[in-house]
Formats: structure tokens, C-alpha cells, sequence
């Protein structure tokens, strides 16, 4: 696959990295595009949200069992989308853990639950930003999806999980275990999947079909609106990032399943 075919069928002006770890050593495969023009990177947020939790459990300042959102829930049904809680605030809701209803407004409340007197960036500059070099990365909006910041920055997050970098193996895969995996609920742009599998944090491949075309059912990551995505897979310690000048749409739930098929195959053959 030659160096102008890696973006191709994506509108706008996108950019990549496909990299891989070997020993723990970062080799990056392919890359392609403006790697530090800062953009939005919508709702991939909710990937810096839950790291930083995997930090805050770490270092025993919260319990992801801990009571946190309607009566019932905790900061673990917020984060895997359980809680019952709707898009937004306001929104209609269920009982908590009988459906992954995809939820901003519980990441947030996640999130609020725990800041006291900080703020929501600075907690993320503090516990994830500034630890992984992350210098064009900031959170301008709200915590599930306000995140701004370079393409390499987002490689350099995806190397953090892969690694994992500033959490230990086990809350890592603790975070991108399927929580309550019996759950079935909708992928924004891509309908209802029973199971649908999600993480505290990340969506989880499982047996669904989608914009993670090959990968492995053990793979994870997010993508957002702004067309950013990231996907990793910690077993072959692969993964590919990429943002987008053209939100999300009927392109990229076209172009992301095969696209992302190939850059899994040239990731491996590397």
C-alpha cells in the first residue's frame, strides 16, 4: 500500500498514524496528513476520561463500585454507559443496568462527581495530558466530549494504552473488559447491537460489525463526531489513530469498516 493510498475515500483533510509496539518500543508504520494541526476530537474524550479514572483507582482515590448517578448506578455504570441515563440530561431514562444507553451526560456527571475544587481540564492535564507529553492537548468543552489536541498527541495516547503507560496492566484491562457484557444498545451511526459490548471508557469489538471491520474481539477505542477515532488492540499491541476536518457521517460508516480492516493488515505485516 503506498504512502498516497492511506487516506484514501476520507473527505477534508484528515490525518493518521498506524503504529506498533515491539518490546515496548513504539514503531510507527504509517502516517499521513497535518499530525499537528489541533482539532476536536469529540467524543474520543471519553477515552482520556477513562484513563484518567484508571489513574484515580490506582491511586485509591476512587472505587469504580463507588455509588455515583441515579439510585443504583455507579461510576462504573456511568462509564460503560448502564446507568439507565439518557444522551443528555433531561433525556428519558431506564433502570440502571437493563440497557447500554450511550450517554454524554454520564460521563460528565462521572466526571463532576469527583472534581471538588478542580477543574475538569486541569484534572485531565494533571492525571493524563501532561504526563504523556501531550502539550497540544487540552479539553475546551465539556469532559465526554471537549477535547481538543494533534494527531501525534492522539498517538501518543494510544501508545499510553497499548503500553499502558501511567496505570497498571491490570486496572488497564480492567478498564477495557466488557462491563455487564449481557447488555445490548446502539453505536451512534452504526444501530442497535445485542450484546453490545463497552468497557469503562471504551467500546469493546466483541462479535459486532462495524467501524472496527477486522479487528479482533478483544479490540477497543471510540470515535467521535469531529470523524476522530482511535483503535487498539492491547494482545497485538497495534494501533491506529486519526482525525478529521469533516465530522462524521455516512463516509465514514462506508469507509471506516474496510479502511480500518486494511490498516490492521498493514499494521501486522510490518
Amino acid at each position: 500500500m503506498s504512502t498516497n493510498s492511506l487516506l484514501d475515500g476520507w473527505p477534508g483533510t484528515p490525518s493518521m498514524v498506524l503504529l506498533s509496539l515491539k518490546d515496548g518500543l513504539v514503531e510507527r508504520i504509517a502516517e499521513e496528513g497535518d499530525l499537528n494541526e489541533v482539532r476536536a476530537w469529540a467524543s474520543v474524550s471519553k477515552m482520556a476520561v477513562s484513563l484518567a479514572f484508571g489513574v484515580e483507582r490506582d491511586w485509591e482515590l476512587q472505587r469504580f463500585d463507588q455509588p455515583v448517578g441515579p439510585p443504583g448506578s455507579t461510576l462504573a455504570n456511568l462509564l460503560s454507559h448502564s446507568s439507565g441515563l439518557g444522551l443528555e440530561e433531561g433525556d428519558p431514562v431506564v433502570e440502571v443496568g437493563t440497557q447500554r444507553i450511550y450517554s454524554n451526560y454520564g460521563i460528565d456527571l462521572a466526571v463532576s462527581s469527583i472534581l471538588g475544587e478542580n477543574t475538569a481540564d486541569n484534572w485531565l492535564q494533571q492525571r493524563v495530558f501532561r504526563a504523556f507529553g501531550m502539550t497540544s492537548t487540552r479539553l475546551e468543552d465539556r469532559p465526554s466530549t471537549g477535547v481538543v489536541g494533534s494527531t501525534n498527541d492522539l498517538a501518543r495516547f494510544a501508545v499510553a494504552w497499548l503500553r499502558p503507560d501511567g496505570i497498571t496492566k491490570a486496572t488497564r484491562d480492567h478498564l477495557i473488559t466488557t462491563y455487564a457484557p449481557q447488555l445490548g444498545g446502539f453505536v451512534p451511526g452504526f444501530g442497535r447491537f445485542s450484546p453490545c459490548p463497552w468497557g469503562l471508557g471504551p467500546e469493546i469489538q466483541g462479535d459486532k460489525h462495524h467501524w472496527m471491520g477486522n479487528w479482533p474481539a478483544s479490540s477497543f477505542g471510540h470515535f467521535g463526531k469531529s470523524g476522530a477515532l482511535i483503535l487498539l488492540n492491547a494482545d497485538e499491541q497495534i494501533g491506529l489513530v486519526a482525525t478529521s476536518t469533516e465530522e462524521f457521517g455516512g463516509w465514514a460508516t462506508k469507509l471506516w469498516p474496510s479502511w480500518t480492516s486494511a490498516m490492521r493488515t498493514l499494521g501486522l505485516g510490518s
